[in-house]
């Protein structure tokens, strides 16, 4: 069922106004300051016809005895914030150039994380725009767009969204990012959309005054739950599956990231994500082109992936934190909070293996058992994005400093060889291929200042769990704190920053030109190690990847017949071959190569 998005034309002159209001006994429509009762319709719902010009027009509705009128759950615009009127929309005004466009699947793919207010200077659609070519140089095929949903202020991580259906107007409104959308199509890039289900902001959320859209449950540590399967649920999950149909149709986006959906409390029978998944894999049948759904968990849970007809939910794929926690502590040798686990060599080869390190492990973060085995025979690796660095993070460590702070330039090699040879789907986060010195910080822009103020000491309290020291935690009202996030694009063409870019480039095209690299089969990647020396060997079936994270020189012995160099982090690699397939790789400390053979 689909309800209340347009705010469609019915007849000529005449425009639909729909709202679901299930407790409410009048409800009434403001259009450009005219009152129009309105007739309610079946399960809650309430309607009316009103003549129009054609042009988009301000409005609201008025519940019961109310003065002022309330925002539409569904607007498609906010151009005077979350708290004003809203305005109507047409999606379909929007003049297409892609009609040739038939997608871009996951496997083999590359992503690039982005958010659009601090991606270029001025945060704006259209400004990243202008930095496509740059994706393109360096191989990325899916843009991965940070949330773009209108939230109170004018800049935000986009996380704290209340309107679902509306697109950010500092960062250009709906129609340019249509034109965003379009022009990355235009270069063969695919837009993957960050979509929040699991929880409403604090301002501006008015669902709760029309109907029961909230759980009784109350509220994760990031707010109010969505009411999934209590009475009168229906209505709330198509609230849901509908915008998430508005982005792939509409937008012409070509996937979504969910976030945190083990924060989504549904004890149906059906859970909200297989039904979400059987109305997308519908409607890409129907346009006739890949579209992907990928769930941010912390369940490390197979279900997640698994075919809706092997009893799953049938998701597209899932990031995988894991991945991240291997590498940050094998290079950083931080195992502080859920660190602690990691960082051995045997944990990066479980991980390279089976994806998952807590797979019904001890996990000593949580104090319990954590996890469960994915079945390797069955699963493609490319089902698990995996990265060094994510807004997540890097916007969630104290200072939000990303990895550029703590390692030296060997390191940072290491960790782009690791992501770009790995055998599961790529993908970096904005300005990770130079190096950026920028941080990444928790920004907001709450005009409530007691919520601002609340916010901040809620980060507070989250490092001290971590052990960081709060002093260099920045205000996230601090306007600076969202300037400092801010990309420099000039620092791409600097030295250090340029060489770790032409890295980037070199791996993106060998990851292209080999197809061991993109062979989704975990059968066909071996791991061999040294705890003690910290050498690591990654066989990926005719492509090997050596890599030595100590101090010292290490010779990694392998077999391979005549290898030949590909890439070499450090300059001082030597490869011998002593026949019969007999090889050896030397390495330097902290460096990496990349092998034919």
């Amino acid at each position: 069922m689909s309800h209340g998005e347009g705010l469609e034309p019915v007849k000529a002159g005449h425009r639909s106004f729909e709202v679901w209001a299930p407790t409410a006994t009048t409800v009434s429509v403001q259009v450009d300051g005219e009152v129009v009762p309105m007739s309610a319709r079946a399960d809650g719902w309430w309607g009316v016809e009103v003549p129009h010009t054609g042009a988009e027009v301000d409005y609201g509705f008025l519940l019961d005895d109310a003065t002022e009128p309330l925002v539409d759950p569904r607007s498609r615009r906010q151009p005077h914030g979350v708290h004003g009127l809203s305005r109507t929309f047409d999606p379909t005004a929007y003049a297409w150039t892609d009609r040739k466009w038939t997608g871009r699947q996951l496997a083999g793919g590359l992503i690039y994380e982005l958010h659009i207010g601090t991606f270029t200077t001025e945060g704006t659609f259209g400004a990243a725009i202008g930095k496509l070519d740059h994706l393109v140089d360096i191989g990325v095929s899916l843009v991965e767009v940070l949330p773009v949903n209108g939230f109170n202020g004018e800049h935000n991580w986009g996380y704290d969204g209340v309107l679902w259906y509306t697109v950010q107007e500092s960062y250009g409104g709906p129609a340019e990012y249509q034109r965003f959308v379009d022009a990355c199509h235009e270069r063969g890039l695919g837009v993957i959309q960050d979509v929040v289900y699991n929880h409403l902001g604090p301002s501006g959320n008015v669902l709760p005054q029309f109907g029961p859209y909230l759980h009784d449950a109350g509220a994760s540590t990031w707010g109010s739950l969505l009411n999934l399967d209590g009475p009168d649920s229906d209505p709330v999950r198509d609230y849901i599956i509908d915008n998430a149909v508005m982005w792939l149709r509409d937008y012409h986006v070509d996937g979504l990231r969910l976030d945190a959906v083990h924060a989504l409390v549904d004890h149906r029978a059906v859970h909200l994500l297989e039904e979400l998944s059987a109305e997308v894999d519908a409607l890409s049948a129907h346009l006739g082109r890949p579209l992907t759904l990928i769930a941010e968990s912390d369940l490390n849970d197979p279900k997640l992936i698994t075919p809706r007809a092997a009893g799953g939910y049938g998701l597209t794929a899932q990031w995988s934190d894991d991945f991240h926690h291997v590498l940050h502590v094998a290079l950083t040798g931080e195992r502080v909070g859920y660190y602690g686990d990691f960082g051995s060599m045997e944990s990066i080869a479980k991980v390279y293996r089976s994806a998952y390190f807590h797979d019904g492990t001890w996990s000593s973060f949580r104090g319990r058992a954590h996890g469960r085995a994915i079945d390797t025979r069955t699963t493609e690796s490319w089902r698990f994005v995996v990265y060094a660095q994510d807004h997540d993070q890097i916007g969630n460590r104290a200072a939000g400093d990303r990895l550029t702070d703590t390692l030296g330039a060997r390191d940072l090699t290491i960790a782009a060889v690791m992501v770009l040879t790995a055998p599961f789907t790529p993908m970096l986060f904005m300005g990770e291929e130079w190096a950026a010195s920028t941080p990444w910080q928790f920004f907001t822009s709450h005009p409530d200042e007691e919520l601002g103020e609340a916010t901040a000491k809620g980060r507070f309290a989250e490092f001290s769990r971590m052990g960081w020291d709060e002093a260099i935690v920045p205000h996230p009202q601090d306007p600076e704190t969202f300037r400092r996030s801010k990309l420099d694009w000039s620092e791409s063409a600097e030295d250090h920053h340029s060489d770790i870019l032409d890295l980037y480039r070199r791996l993106a095209v060998i990851r292209r030109e080999h197809p061991a690299l993109t062979d989704p089969r975990f059968g066909r990647t071996r791991v061999d190690y040294d705890e003690s020396a910290r050498w690591l060997l990654l066989d990926r079936g005719g492509v090997q990847v050596a890599f030595n994270f100590s101090d010292d020189e290490h010779r990694v012995p392998f077999l391979a017949h005549a290898p030949e160099l590909l890439l070499g982090t450090v300059g001082e690699i030597t490869v011998e071959d002593f026949g019969m397939g007999a090889c050896s790789v030397t390495l330097p400390p902290h460096s990496a190569a990349v092998l034919k053979g």
